[in-house]
């Protein structure tokens, strides 16, 4: 039976794991797994973006394990986002407050023992199949601790889950080895004629119409959206959309 915060000794409290997948089998699956691993307790389960965040909020875990594609609702980047902003609780604060005014060791002690709650936002570790650049660019950006993909081993996922409590920023093979590629080989920006053409993809144009308005053949705007997705690392036309909103390539 897990004691109450306020009695945990805090050097050996488990760390406190919420996970999000839209998939139940997935989520039993990692729960059955997480279940068997040392130092690690499953607090809480959400199906989608919207329910991670109000878990989250309301739970305060050390590590939101969250997957990318939800479904309906903010996908998992945006809930990444949202997660990682969420503010520090007042009453947390407020005992903070008064474990710096009173100077006392005991309610130091108190304050400690409240463990993940008294910390600030979630860590959240990505767990996924997709490893392209714009998905990892993404949730890096959105705050992400970590970036994992499902194929790890069990061992690799524990030890990530423990790493993201401390703060401390954990890949998968794969995903460094793009991360490093991309700084090592930064893409070239846009031109101004694919910043054209990626502005008309965004009004929902048709390669026929795009060549129509800008009065090019279709040739033209296949060779030209074929730059953009390897320039912005997707491949297709809504990703090619979403990382040109999310890098404000658009008005």
């Amino acid at each position: 039976m897990t004691p109450p915060a306020g009695d945990r000794d805090p050097a050996h409290t488990p760390v406190r794991v919420l996970l999000c997948d839209d998939h139940a089998v997935v989520r039993a699956g990692l729960l059955a797994l997480l279940s068997s691993a040392p130092g690690i307790e499953v607090i809480g389960e959400a199906g989608d973006g919207e329910e991670a965040v109000a878990l989250a909020a309301a739970l305060r875990p050390d590590v939101v394990l969250m997957d990318l594609q939800l479904g309906s609702g903010i996908d998992g980047i945006e809930a990444t986002r949202r997660i990682a902003g969420l503010p520090e609780r007042e009453a947390e604060r407020e005992a903070e407050r008064e474990a710096g005014c009173a100077g006392g060791r005991d309610v130091e002690r108190e304050a400690a023992g409240r463990g993940a709650a008294g910390r600030g936002a979630p860590h959240v570790l990505v767990l996924t199949t997709y490893d392209t650049d714009a998905d990892i660019n993404r949730a890096i950006e959105a705050g992400a601790t970590g970036y994992l993909l499902k194929a790890e081993r069990p061992e690799e996922l524990f030890s990530a889950i423990r790493a993201a409590a401390a703060g401390r920023s954990t890949l998968s093979a794969p995903v460094a080895h793009r991360v490093l590629a991309q700084m090592r080989s930064p893409r070239p920006g846009l031109t101004d004629r694919e910043l054209d053409i990626l502005g008309q993809l965004a009004r929902g144009l048709s390669n026929r119409e795009i060549a129509r308005a800008l009065f090019i053949s279709e040739a033209t705007v296949k060779t030209h959206l074929g730059r953009i997705y390897d320039k912005l690392g997707v491949d297709t036309r809504a990703g090619a959309v979403s990382v040109a909103k999310e890098q404000r390539l658009l008005p």
